[in-house]
């Protein structure tokens, strides 16, 4: 999903009432020294901070130097910290955490998000909370869109799949990480993400349009149903602002507290 407005796509559809509902079930708390691991444009976390007054700080992770710096424009303050970092290679250099947000992220690590767990994982206190959250079935529940459209959209996401490390069913995996690593006190929570249906909101009008510009035009892929990318996307748009679509994702947060021992 990288593009010159990445981090915009990512504040406009971050919506701060559901980071906030998510954080307090996973077990957020005043005082709690935070890490946000790919944090983005930086708005999730400020939701955190939030959380965490009086006396908590927060630590925005994310290894796009454009994105940090967005972060720091629009959301630096006293408590918050943004570095730039790879989770593919070792955190030491960020300390140690009581809690640990991960958020839409394993879904673009299909291949070795058990690995990306593993090393997250390390910056975790013993006893401290890691909090997994993922899309299931990504960008693949819609009705109403022709076979033609629906044929050509599950084509892309299979060649995510094999050329970009995408994982549309990331979100199925969760619970199994933090089963094998033995946390204690795991719980899951299934919900509906992306419930998009009637009139076409802006902000899921810019997200989607930009998420399916941005991916088509990227992956070395002929569509056998389209002539061009610009036809399948003017497809996708005249089916998405269809009143009468229907499009939902399945999201999944799963919480564990790391063993003392």
């Amino acid at each position: 999903m990288e593009s010159d407005e990445e981090a915009l796509r990512l504040d406009i559809k971050t919506a701060a009432e559901v980071v906030k509902r998510q954080a307090l079930w996973a077990g957020i708390k005043p005082g709690m020294h935070v890490a946000d691991i790919c944090c983005g444009s930086g708005k999730t976390t400020s939701v955190l901070h939030t959380l965490v007054k009086p006396g908590g700080t927060v630590v925005g992770v994310d290894g796009s130097e454009k994105r940090i710096d967005y972060a720091k424009k629009h959301y630096g303050t006293e408590g918050i910290e943004f570095k730039r970092n790879n989770i593919q290679k070792p955190l030491d250099g960020l300390g140690t955490f009581d809690f640990v947000w991960v958020r839409f992220v394993l879904e673009y690590y299909r291949s070795n998000n058990f690995d990306i767990v593993k090393n997250i994982s390390c910056i975790l206190k013993p006893g401290g909370i890691l909090c997994l959250i993922d899309l299931d079935y990504n960008c693949l529940n819609h009705f109403g869109l022709s076979q033609k459209l629906e044929r050509a959209l599950f084509a892309v996401i299979k060649k995510l799949e094999e050329e970009a490390n995408f994982d549309p069913y990331a979100g199925r995996k969760l619970y199994s990480h933090l089963y094998r690593f033995g946390y204690q006190d795991i719980d899951v929570d299934v919900a509906a993400h992306h419930l998009i249906f009637g009139q076409l909101k802006d902000t899921d009008a810019f997200n989607w349009m930009k998420k399916i510009e941005v991916i088509s035009k990227k992956i070395p892929f002929q569509f056998e149903e389209y002539k061009e990318h610009e036809e399948f996307i003017e497809d996708f748009k005249k089916f998405f602002t269809d009143p009468g679509r229907f499009t939902y994702t399945p999201i999944i947060s799963c919480r564990g507290r790391k063993p003392i021992s």
